[in-house]
């Protein structure tokens, strides 16, 4: 696993489009290296933020060369506006030549598996029919919440216990709603390149702890490495406590 580069940018909307530019980057790059691309998109207001700039910047992106999962899902209605995947339609995906096969979404809980398990299998499916042809992620996007919880892992949970399983189902969520579908550390992983979006003073000692190299069972977000790389995208509010 790679170790952990950090930016420092100055406010939430140059962090947007610092992201913006990331992931731009990324997928064109790896789309001249292997002729398609992956990315695990976050939610969030700094997630939602991204793609809104990514649909802002011009761009050589091939969207129809492009896969796109999420990290993690709210297992609510499917037009609920608290659904990761409505948002990012709106912000991005109904606005660029996607192809609608390669958007791999988690089922919604009025749609074909009302069981959050079994939507959670049905979505682990996907993700290794995924890596079984294409290896790895190539980018995945990840938010932090302030006790340090990234997708819907958060601290002390057996959700970011999970060593084996990609996907797991979250029946107890700490933040609601309580129930949710998840990509796990191990999934993480999988990914080339990991990018935290993470913007806010109230998210500074976290930062701090996970950059310090802090257990993933207190602060999750210590335990998001890509393969490749891993990078911190931080305002100033949020690289408050890092040493200087």
């Amino acid at each position: 696993m790679s170790e952990p580069g950090i930016e420092i940018h100055a406010d939430a909307a140059a962090l947007a489009v610092a992201a913006a530019t990331r992931f731009i980057e990324t997928v064109t790059a790896a789309q001249r290296e292997r002729g398609s691309a992956s990315v695990v998109l976050t939610g969030g207001g700094t997630g939602i933020a991204t793609l809104e700039q990514v649909r802002k910047q011009t761009n050589d992106i091939d969207w129809s060369r492009v896969d796109i999962f999420w990290g993690d899902e709210r297992f609510v209605p499917s037009g609920d506006a608290e659904r990761n995947e409505l948002q990012a339609r709106d912000a991005l995906l109904d606005h660029v030549g996607i192809d609608p096969t390669r958007v791999h979404p988690v089922a919604a809980s009025d749609g074909e598996y009302p069981d959050p398990i079994e939507a959670a299998a049905e979505y682990s499916a996907a993700v290794h029919a995924h890596l079984a042809e294409h290896g790895a992620f190539d980018l995945h996007l990840l938010g932090m919440g302030g006790e340090g919880h990234i997708n819907s892992l958060f601290p002390h949970t057996d959700a970011v216990r999970e060593e084996h399983e990609l996907v797991v189902a979250v029946t107890n969520s700490p933040k609601p709603p309580p129930v949710r579908v998840t990509l796990t550390l191990p999934a993480v992983h999988k990914a080339r390149h990991v990018v935290l979006i993470v913007g806010g003073e109230a998210k500074a000692a976290a930062v701090a702890a996970a950059v310090a190299g802090a257990s993933h069972l207190d602060i999750p977000a210590a335990g998001a490495k890509g393969s490749e790389s891993t990078t911190w995208l931080l305002d100033t509010a949020a690289a408050a406590d890092l040493p200087h």
